[in-house]
């Protein structure tokens, strides 16, 4: 530990300006102690926390927020923007249940700007916020911070392209150059960008000849004119122009991330131009934390206590399975082809990705160019599966329907991640893969609900089945399920029944396990339920239906969105059979979720084995075991 000599006075940004540039250096180490501290007990996302403290710092030394704003991209690296802004007291609930965000969030501060859960979007939203200042007449600085893996996606281009056009707003973007996303960047921007941290000779250049047009009597006008029209014409021999100019901005760096002074130096010339800038800096992704910075992906994000833990992957998680199996029967099959979008340690993919490299894509954050890279891949007879998180997957919805589903290609969507993720809250929560998916025609989807039944239907999509398929699977380990619960029958459903005059509990996925407890749970007090798990959730098997009309009570737990979810279309499907009973559903009802542990989350949306008894018992049935 380190003694805290400047971190203890500050509450706000304010306070940053009474501390001198030269102590600058010691609060930031003292920053960094408190992430550390702080993220291995909480968990979170460390290493690209670490990788700003100088440039959250320098930031707020030089702006003035609230009034001038920052917008984080990918906002998991604002946990010291959080700290210098008055969160510091609250800072170890972070992603915790009823605690902060791990991410920028406006109804959580004033000083949080724009959300930053998903990639790319800074540079829009930023654009957006000078535009609106103008027309209010509101003059502010408006700053979007942006890595170099979050301008693989098309959002940041289509940003740049529109702002850089416009000569008089105040619009900063600071490009975060760490060589990372969460795997390590891939394409020819990272090669672009490699350019230029290697040869920053022309802005060196460029500096010398501007300081020396500065000197030129007034008298020697056409001198000075002259030289500025030669200046392109240097540039183009010397540095062969920047991407970032042409759209518009003025570029400025590159600069060392970890430099405090030099990050305030030109940060204050950022300021001064009052028109479109690019800062492009240099950093290093887990910087102070020596085994973060050796392995960034790895530490990108740890769970609690988990500081200390080796790079070795988790070989009992839903992720894991999934890249062993798909690695498996690769091996056997070589037009099967793994596609990922940056996540290649999140989706399981690392082995695969090391035993067949020709068959193994890394796209970047690009999960729209995903699903239309596959969509190719698959017209000329090869099999891709997309590997990619619920929440991430969202991106591509035109793609699924335009490039992938309208003439049936064959390919495979691995969503990982479904259902409640946890800690990290509104933003990653997958639960809006199943509406999105079903409304779009000649889709399959399964949910398996252990690992066994992954390998299952990873093959069953892979070989028995056309067009567009998706195997969801949810984060984290399989829930324990009595033996008694593991039969298959072969076909894509199941039932456990007693009889056709109890109730029936209808699920599928992870919360099959809980609605197994439920049974146990009512049986103690002689209560009796039938249940049936679907695994093939859409279509939905008719077959499925008609045995659900011979009951007289359904309850259809859904760990999804209830609009457009499974629960509502086999509802329909029952009036259509002139069910007479009473049919129930529970599910995540208009309503985001925030960020919480699964059983936090599990309980206050009243998906507890205890909640659905008395969802499905009306509340009125008092037996010991349930008071």
């Amino acid at each position: 530990m380190i003694d805290i000599r400047y971190l203890n006075k500050i509450n706000s940004p304010k306070d940053l300006k009474d501390i001198a540039n030269s102590e600058l250096k010691i609060l930031c180490k003292e920053i960094r102690e408190e992430i550390i501290s702080t993220i291995s007990k909480t968990g979170g996302h460390i290493a690209s926390s670490l990788g700003v403290v100088e440039l959250t710092v320098a930031l707020h030394k030089v702006f003035n927020c609230p009034q001038d704003k920052i917008i984080w991209d990918v906002g998991h690296q604002s946990y010291a923007h959080k700290i210098l802004t008055g969160r510091r007291d609250r800072f170890k609930t972070i992603r915790q249940y009823k605690g902060l965000s791990g991410f920028p969030k406006q109804t959580e501060s004033e000083y949080d700007a724009f959300i930053g859960g998903h990639s790319s979007t800074s540079i829009s939203a930023a654009y957006g916020i000078c535009k609106a200042g103008k027309l209010l007449n509101q003059r502010r600085h408006v700053i979007a911070i942006i890595g170099d893996g979050s301008l693989t996606g098309g959002l940041a281009y289509e940003g740049l392209n529109n702002a850089g056009k416009d000569c008089n707003e105040s619009l900063i973007v600071i490009l975060n150059d760490n060589k990372m996303s969460i795997s390590h960047n891939v394409g020819a921007i990272a090669t672009y960008l490699s350019k230029i941290r290697n040869n920053p000779s022309y802005f060196k250049f460029k500096d010398q000849i501007k300081k020396g047009i500065s000197k030129l009597p007034m008298v020697a006008e056409k001198i000075r004119y002259a030289v500025e029209k030669s200046k392109g014409m240097i540039k183009d021999t010397i540095y062969n122009s920047n991407v970032f100019e042409s759209l518009g901005f003025d570029y400025l760096g590159p600069v060392d991330g970890h430099n405090i002074k030099n990050l305030i130096d030109i940060l204050t010339r950022a300021k001064q131009l009052n028109k479109p800038v690019l800062v492009h800096i240099n950093t290093i992704k887990g910087k102070g934390y020596r085994i973060a910075e050796k392995n960034p992906s790895v530490y990108h994000g740890i769970s609690q206590n988990n500081l200390s833990s080796t790079n070795k992957q988790e070989n009992t998680d839903f992720s894991y399975v999934f890249g062993d199996e798909l690695t498996k029967l690769a091996s056997e099959d070589k037009k099967i082809v793994a596609i990922t979008a940056a996540m290649t340690t999140g989706t399981g993919l690392c082995n695969f990705s090391k035993k067949f490299p020709n068959q193994f894509f890394d796209v970047g954050i690009a999960e729209q160019h995903a699903v239309t890279f596959a969509s190719g891949l698959a017209s000329i007879g090869c099999i891709p599966v997309f590997a990619v998180y619920s929440s991430f997957l969202q991106r591509s919805f035109d793609q699924i329907i335009h490039d992938a589903s309208i003439e049936s290609q064959h390919i495979i969507l691995a969503v990982d991640r479904a259902g409640i993720v946890g800690e990290d809250g509104e933003t990653h929560q997958g639960i809006f893969d199943v509406s999105f998916l079903s409304l779009i025609p000649k889709i399959t989807i399964f949910s398996p609900s252990n690992y066994e039944e992954l390998r299952k239907y990873l093959k069953t999509a892979i070989y028995e089945y056309s067009g567009v398929v998706a195997v969801r699977y949810p984060r984290g380990k399989e829930q324990y399920i009595k033996q008694k619960y593991r039969v298959n029958s072969g076909r894509d459903f199941n039932i456990w029944h007693e009889n056709r005059n109890i109730n029936l509990v209808i699920t599928y996925g992870r919360f099959f396990s809980i609605v197994c407890d439920m049974k146990d749970y009512m049986e103690q007090d002689g209560e009796k339920i039938s249940i049936m798990k679907l695994d093939k959730i859409w279509p939905i098997n008719e077959e499925a239906i008609l045995l659900a009309t011979q009951f007289k009570n359904i309850l259809f737990v859904e760990e999804s969105i209830k609009s457009g979810g499974v629960a509502e279309h086999f509802g329909i499907k029952l009036m259509e059979k002139n069910f007479k009973g009473s049919y129930k559903i529970k599910a995540i009802d208009n309503q985001f979720v925030s960020q919480g542990t699964f059983e936090n989350l599990i309980d206050e949306l009243g998906f507890s084995a205890k909640s659905l008894a008395f969802s499905l018992i009306k509340g009125q049935l008092i037996k010991k075991s349930i008071n």
